[in-house]
């Protein structure tokens, strides 16, 4: 198996891990029976941070490992001094009293930075996005941002994280674990307009452990026996995605549809073709490569399929995809050999920072 090409140089560099214990101080977040997210989420970030020190190659950083206030542009500002590898903000979720599921939701999940077109990703992120109101002149430090405001969330419409491709790895490899490890619901990988990812220069995600409004799922996060076993689930996940291990078979998300996947599935067959009919008639004794293995380079990846000649393909093509998990993961090219691809890889590189090397059998991904 090859190794991403972001993550090939791991052994031989220090791996930064900005740890983010959402919340804190005057800013309680979510409030359960017995105590609040605040709390949680920094119980849990020591634990993590003290099984990733454990690795020589690896520095652990925290945005605060006490209980006192920082801005969410103070978070992802701290993650890009400290030239962190990855961001992970940790939080406790929870939904209105009112609702008749207000005693009884659970599940763990994990967000990257985007704007799906669901209210209950909005609303999540509504809610964690208030806090920026306990700044003094907030509106002028998030440049007229209102969080409570819908219309403030087109803007997310336009942005493209730079890291997206890396942080949807990230996340599924600590959704996995999340339900393997610490036994949590399977509430899926998904994206939404969480500001404390908006500033960061790395790869970021956002743990929503699970609902803190359950006196069940209360009582597990707030016991050592509960925050241990998320902590060590986060590490898993950390450490599949560090070595560039990362197995999503078992997770699956509420998006994309059924339907979404049918399209992707004949935007595939499309692409392949009209690389069938090109290669025609280039070369009429077109190599039969069934069984063998091929070399594809891997440059983007998105929670939901793209229409042919996406602007975000940035002109590469032709361009292939496959479904992964819950992703559909595009891919440039067919080469016989590695070195083949990696001549390629260097061309690609220069539109998609990320991009790596997989090695293909019979139109499926060999991990």
């Amino acid at each position: 198996m090859l190794l991403p090409v972001l993550l090939a140089g791991a052994a031989e560099k220090e791996f930064v891990v900005m740890l983010d214990p959402g919340h804190g101080g005057k800013d309680a977040g979510a409030l359960g029976r017995r105590t609040n997210e605040k709390s949680v989420n920094l119980g849990v970030a020591k634990k993590l941070r003290a099984l990733l020190a454990k690795d020589k190659d690896v520095r652990v950083e925290m945005t605060r490992d006490a209980d006192y206030f920082v801005t969410l542009k103070g978070r992802s500002n701290l993650a890009n001094k400290k030239k962190a590898d990855i961001f992970v903000s940790i939080h406790a979720n929870a939904i209105d009293r009112k609702s008749p599921m207000f005693s009884s939701i659970n599940g763990a999940a994990v967000y990257t930075l985007g704007l799906k077109k669901s209210d209950t990703n909005l609303s999540i992120a509504m809610r964690e996005n208030e806090v920026m109101k306990l700044e003094p002149d907030y509106s002028t430090t998030y440049e007229g941002f209102d969080p409570s405001s819908t219309e403030s969330y087109i803007a997310f419409e336009m942005m493209q994280h730079s890291n997206l491709d890396q942080s949807i790895q990230l996340a599924e490899a600590v959704q996995n674990q999340l339900v393997r490890t610490a036994g949590r619901k399977n509430n899926g990988v998904r994206q939404a307009p969480f500001w404390v990812l908006v500033g960061t220069s790395m790869p970021a995600i956002l743990v929503e452990l699970d609902f803190i409004c359950n006196p069940a799922m209360e009582k597990f996060m707030m016991s050592e026996k509960g925050q241990d076993k998320l902590a060590l689930a986060i590490y898993r996940g950390i450490e599949k995605y560090r070595k560039g291990k990362i197995s999503v078979s078992s997770v699956s998300t509420a998006e994309p549809t059924s339907a979404d996947i049918r399209e992707a599935e004949e935007r595939v067959a499309e692409n392949n073709a009209d690389k069938s009919e090109a290669v025609q008639q280039d070369d009429p004794a077109d190599v039969n490569t069934k069984d063998k293995i091929v070399y594809k380079i891997q440059f983007l990846t998105s929670p939901s399929p793209l229409k042919k000649g996406d602007a975000r393909f940035k002109g590469l093509k032709p361009v292939d995809s496959y479904r992964d998990g819950g992703t559909i993961k595009y891919t440039y090219g067919s080469f016989s050999s590695q070195q083949e691809a990696s001549r390629e890889l260097k061309r690609v590189k220069k539109l998609f920072r990320d991009a790596f090397i997989i090695e293909t059998r019979n139109g499926k991904r060999i991990k």
